[in-house]
């Protein structure tokens, strides 16, 4: 099934072709490691982990890389401030990225670059720059040379002297022009840094990320992700020292961004103060609804994110696993058994959704519609297909990989064989008219945290 995706760089959707047959390269930008991450954070890794799993469906290979940003002026300060030492601290937070993500359902990319390893290379690629006459060393400094690039702008469609206005850009007298940035920049004693060519010093933030493209992915790759807020300067910068160093060559082929999340009216940024932590949400959400959450809106579009989207989310995901559970018995528990399975086994409806550029809320409709006619299923085998195919589905999501009775059961003190047993009582009081003895029990398992459903088929339970 072909696969569209909407390229940045020409502002369309477009068929997606690999560079090499059967083999996909991409690279996502990951976090700067100087606290816990907002769940702003949590979108690109959740977006991207289905794109992946969508191409490790379709091709043979799929190389995937994530970095993680692990020296910058901002690990520096918050390591000053509280006293920690700078490599402690990005080491603890880069652990703490990689829990909170795994929370979400994100699948671990193939390599996680971080550049402290990659110093030799982005040395190298700096000395290239120069010698191609892209870059300068300037007051221990060392600068790409943004006129002597003359697509300068291309990526984000901006002239340079939108540039110049509509961004916070640093005159200082080691530049030969504003809009010059930094490749290489001094550091003192009590700073990371690094002999170079230019002094002890450490890299600026975008010549890590195509020193670690190159020498995981190659001098051109098939895709290359992050949030919407990249795209300038960052994503620009990087194409444009790739695209010298490798003497005009393609960088990237398709630019893929994702929107923002709003909190308040306003984006989600530590810089605006206005940030939800993933940690804090996982102490009172399951990973998987907030991953549900983040699905419910197209990816490239900014998304709300307040107590409706995860009330949505949270009803949405009870009624998916409770079509699973309705029929029990039927193989497979979890989504994860479904990995790598052939495209065949995957429900077409979801499939076509996910190859028309991620459309994530389209997707969790097919779900919902199968799920449906699961409860409609009068022929055993049929529900036990559909519920198959609803695994499978969820698989591509990265959904429904819990356990059905564990998912139920939640946080609730009773395990569900109690549970079950005060069903089995109440049941039977009922049977023998005492309701005044079933509503007790109802409510003594409402306030242990389990609500009751009662259907045609009997009574269904779930954590509440």
């Amino acid at each position: 099934m072909d696969i569209y995706l909407h390229n940045t760089r020409t502002g369309s959707k477009e068929l997606f072709t690999p560079s090499r047959d059967d083999e996909v390269s991409i690279y996502v930008c990951g976090p700067t490691v100087y606290g816990l991450v907002h769940i702003g954070n949590g979108r690109p890794a959740v977006v991207f982990d289905v794109l992946v799993r969508l191409l490790r469906m379709t091709y043979a290979t799929v190389r995937y890389a994530r970095n993680i940003t692990d020296v910058d002026d901002k690990i520096n300060n918050t390591a000053i401030e509280t006293g920690e030492p700078i490599q402690a601290l990005a080491d603890r937070y880069a652990a703490e990225y990689r829990q909170d993500v795994t929370a979400l359902g994100v699948i671990e990319p193939n390599v996680e670059p971080r550049a402290t390893e990659h110093i030799e290379e982005i040395i190298e690629m700096i000395d290239a720059l120069i010698e191609r006459g892209n870059a300068y060393a300037s007051q221990d400094h060392v600068l790409f040379d943004v006129p002597s690039y003359d697509r300068y702008g291309e990526l984000s469609n901006r002239s340079l002297e939108d540039m110049i206005d509509g961004a916070r850009v640093e005159v200082a007298p080691y530049k030969r022009d504003p809009k010059d940035f930094v490749l290489w920049k001094p550091s003192t004693p009590e700073l990371p840094g690094w002999d170079s060519p230019w002094g002890r010093g450490r890299p600026g933030w975008h010549i890590e990320c195509s020193a670690m493209i190159k020498k995981h992915l190659g001098a051109t790759i098939d895709i290359h992700g992050g949030g919407s807020d990249l795209t300038f300067p960052h994503h620009e910068n990087e194409s444009a020292q790739s695209t010298c160093v490798n003497d005009g060559e393609t960088f990237v082929r398709y630019w893929l961004h994702n929107g923002m999340l709003n909190l308040g009216g306003e984006k989600m940024s530590k810089s605006l103060g206005n940030i939800v932590t993933i940690r804090s949400l996982l102490e009172r959400e399951r990973g998987e609804v907030l991953r549900y959450a983040l699905l419910l809106g197209q990816y490239r579009q900014s998304l709300v994110w307040d107590q409706r989207l995860l009330d949505q989310a949270k009803a949405s995901l009870d009624s998916l696993y409770q079509a699973l559970r309705d029929i029990p018995d039927a193989g497979n528990d979890t989504a994860s058994a479904y990995a790598g399975t052939a495209q065949s086994d995957y429900p077409t409806a979801v499939l076509e959704a996910l190859c028309d550029d991620l459309n994530t809320p389209k997707a969790l409709a097919a779900m919902h519609a199968i799920a449906a006619d699961i409860h409609r299923a009068n022929d055993p085998a049929k529900a036990r297909a559909l519920r198959a195919k609803l695994l499978a589905g969820g698989w591509l999501l990265g959904l429904l990989d819990t356990p059905v009775s564990e998912y139920f059961q939640g946080d609730t003190e009773l395990d569900a064989a109690a549970i079950d047993a005060m069903i089995e009582e109440r049941t039977a009081a009922r049977k023998a008219r005492d309701f005044e003895r079933a509503d007790v029990i109802r409510d003594e398992l409402l306030a242990r945290g389990i609500e009751l459903e009662d259907t045609r088929d009997g009574t269904r339970w779930k954590a509440v």
